[in-house]
């Protein structure tokens, strides 16, 4: 688990892996699917004046497809995500 806490306004995101293959069975080449837009949530920052906390940790979230800043931490890539980017959280 990282040890890493978010900045106030942020939520640190694991995205999950990319669909490589379509409900139809065929396969795509990675360079021809999307960038996901749904993760795990690793860590909350403390919520801002403007807005509240979107999520708690351990769920999982769809963003924003353009949103949030890649950052790679031990080879693997995570997301910091503003909190008005978090568009829904999954039930």
């Amino acid at each position: 688990m990282l040890n890493l806490k978010p900045t106030a306004g942020y939520v640190l995101i694991e995205p999950l892996e990319k669909e490589v293959k379509t409900s139809s069975g065929i396969y795509l080449p990675e360079n021809a699917s999307e960038k996901p837009q749904k993760g795990k949530v690793l860590a909350v920052g403390d919520d801002t004046k403007d807005f509240k906390k979107p999520c708690k940790e351990k769920v999982i979230v769809y963003y924003k497809k353009w949103g949030g800043n890649e950052v790679k931490i031990e080879g693997k890539e995570y997301l910091f995500v503003k909190f008005d980017d978090v568009l829904a959280v999954e039930k």
